[in-house]
């Protein structure tokens, strides 16, 4: 046990020192720079946590110990995490009641178990009914905290994804967000389970060990690795451009969009699609609409109206562009029909032209020519 107590606080101190380390350009981000110093926060707190566990040996002393200093430590931790990736996710905004939330918890929990201690007259550091109920009811407040984050966080992945697919003429795969949502995952069974653990005995303190380390540094190598990609400019470059549409459709309120403004909106969509403008590389939704000559809120709405996110119907439309350009050049290669149909690469054309025809190119090609 003592081993792995010491093992967790270098692997805290390390992680703390990779967060605190990254690159200059991650601070030109506040909402990045913001949520590095919480995450930071929390691997520190997590140290302090594994050496007073070491020092004052409390696993040995008895359960409530070690209970009372997993909640006191765990609960601010996972609060901070928590505030940092809705910071990433929102771009550096953020609540009052998601503020609120974690702090509440925490003083509640506190609150919870010092009224114990005073009921029960008995030291601090001592085992009682009293404080064994206040733990349980302070675990309750835990795992209720971390549901409500999880909740928070779920959401803001939906948006996150909408609004890219309204501004990005791709579809973006899960493995560029896959490692934030199985973090969120991370951090709630982490934390749903902590209270079983710390009750338990020392038999599955082992595994879950292992599985709380590799889980903390999975995140925080993924945050850093994140942070340091495109994925955040994009992200902060297609929230911008939502807002511009909301601005755009509140200033035009007073002009509703009648069916004839949205016929006169389709039929310029349609001249535009006749003459192949969706097939450019790279084409962003203000783009398209200053091609097609409407306002982006107006394409917007379109698409609204189609029940349609904007890297879809692009998509759809390139695929479609693919299908007829295999039926009648079976012979051209993966490679020049993506290019053509204006996909970034040929791995991301034939992962996405299977997941829209259920087929690879070759077997689409096989199949058409049998039929």
């Amino acid at each position: 046990m003592e081993q792995m107590q010491f093992t967790a606080i270098v692997l805290m101190v390390l992680l703390t020192l990779k967060l605190a380390l990254l690159p200059a350009r991650v601070a030109a981000y506040p909402a990045i720079n913001k949520s590095r110093w919480l995450i930071a926060s929390g691997t520190a707190i997590l140290a302090i946590h594994f050496l007073l566990q070491l020092a004052l040996d409390l696993r040995a002393k008895g359960i409530t110990q070690s209970v009372m200093l997993n909640l006191a430590m765990f609960i601010p931790c996972s609060y901070l995490c928590s505030v940092a990736m809705i910071l990433l996710q929102r771009q550096g905004r953020i609540t009052k009641m998601e503020k609120l939330v974690g702090l509440v918890t925490w003083c509640v929990s506190m609150m919870l178990i010092l009224i114990a201690c005073a009921i029960d007259n008995k030291p601090l550091l001592s085992d009682s009914h009293e404080k064994h109920v206040a733990e349980i009811a302070a675990s309750i407040c835990y795992g209720l905290m971390l549901l409500y984050y999880f909740w928070r966080h779920v959401i803001y992945m939906k948006a996150m994804r909408t609004t890219l697919q309204n501004y990005y003429d791709w579809i973006m795969e899960d493995n560029q967000l896959r490692w934030m949502q199985f973090t969120i995952l991370i951090l709630v069974s982490v934390g749903l389970t902590v209270p079983l653990i710390i009750y338990g005995t020392s038999k599955l303190l082992v595994p879950y060990g292992l599985f709380f380390f590799a889980s903390i540094f999975y995140f925080v190598d993924s945050f850093c690795s994140y942070v340091q990609s495109s994925v955040p400019r994009k992200l902060q470059e297609a929230e911008e451009s939502e807002r511009n549409v909301r601005r755009e459709t509140v200033g035009n309120d007073k002009q509703k969009i009648d069916n004839d403004t949205m016929d006169r909106v389709g039929h310029l969509i349609e001249q535009w699609l006749q003459g192949g403008g969706y097939l450019q590389n790279g084409l962003k939704m203000p783009n398209a609409a200053s091609e097609i000559n409407i306002p982006q809120y107006l394409l917007s709405a379109w698409l609204r109206q189609k029940n349609m996110k904007y890297s879809e119907w692009i998509t759809d439309l390139r695929i479609s562009e693919a299908k007829r350009i295999f039926m009648e050049h079976p012979d051209w290669s993966n490679e020049t029909v993506a290019l053509r149909c204006g996909f970034t690469d040929r791995s991301y054309f034939q992962t996405i032209f299977k997941k829209r025809t259920g087929m690879t190119p070759a077997e689409f090609i096989q199949t058409t020519h049998k039929e």
